[in-house]
């Protein structure tokens, strides 16, 4: 077999600085077969990202920690296809876990929601990992928290739902985020003040790929914990609420 020839890209330095897909180089007026099979490795792991299940015994089981009781509920999606083929679905509780929350409400400062969304990978991997970091920060300054809420074919406004029905004052949503093609694990944390039924997108604040190679699980929590303080101090979240800490550092 003939041995691939691959002219290299001026560019290719700049690959150690990021893990797109830049600067790969060609062999004649194609790509290089390493690169076309890498690429093609990396479309089927974000594939199995999307329908991936969340670890809920592995998850209560590490989340049993932190002394708080944990709720295992449902959206109105009845199944994977169903949740992709209707967002809308993913967006609202089923009735029993809706009922479920009726005796659950404790106005507390935070409720934490933990979604698969469409990575429920990226939660597996980096909920927990998040979570260590940024519960003792809110105990530490005197938060109270609502029971922990696991969510099976979840999205982001369902959060809405449960931090109303919960009476909670301020909502955190970790969910995993759309699979990229070098990122089928990053989760997003997406936090809103006085949540309730009927928010919209410029109600939230996005704190976006939370991974090891990413933004890591300190950072996310430092940025969580920040946002959260400004939040209350003004009683507002979303568009209206900046992030004036500067840059992170990296």
């Amino acid at each position: 077999m003939k041995k691939e020839i691959i002219q290299a890209d001026p560019l290719f330095s700049l690959r150690e600085f990021t893990a797109a897909r830049i600067a790969i180089g060609r062999v004649g007026t194609s790509i290089p077969l390493n690169e076309s099979l890498e690429f093609k490795l990396a479309h089927a792991h974000a594939r199995d990202a999307v329908y991936s299940t969340l670890d809920i015994d592995g998850l209560f089981n590490s989340l049993k920690v932190f002394n708080t009781p944990v709720l295992h509920l449902n959206s109105k999606a009845v199944s994977r296809h169903n949740y992709l083929k209707r967002p809308d679905l993913g967006r609202q509780l089923n009735e029993e876990s809706a009922e479920q929350l009726k005796g659950s409400t404790t106005g507390a400062d935070i409720a934490i929601i933990i979604a698969d969304g469409l990575s429920a990978t990226a939660v597996n991997e980096n909920a927990f990992s998040l979570l260590e970091i940024l519960i003792p920060m809110f105990l530490s300054a005197k938060l109270k928290l609502a029971p922990l809420c696991l969510v099976e074919q979840g999205r982001v406004a369902i959060g809405d739902d449960i931090g109303f029905a919960l009476n909670a004052k301020f909502s955190i949503v970790l969910i995993g985020e759309r699979p990229g093609l070098s990122s089928a694990d990053s989760m997003g944390a997406y936090l809103t003040y006085n949540p309730q039924p009927g928010l919209t997108d410029e109600s939230r604040n996005c704190i976006s790929n939370i991974r090891p190679q990413g933004l890591s699980s300190k950072q996310g929590a430092d940025k969580i914990f920040y946002l959260l303080v400004e939040a209350f101090k003004r009683k507002l979240s979303g568009v209206m609420l900046k992030d004036n800490e500067g840059l992170l550092g990296y």
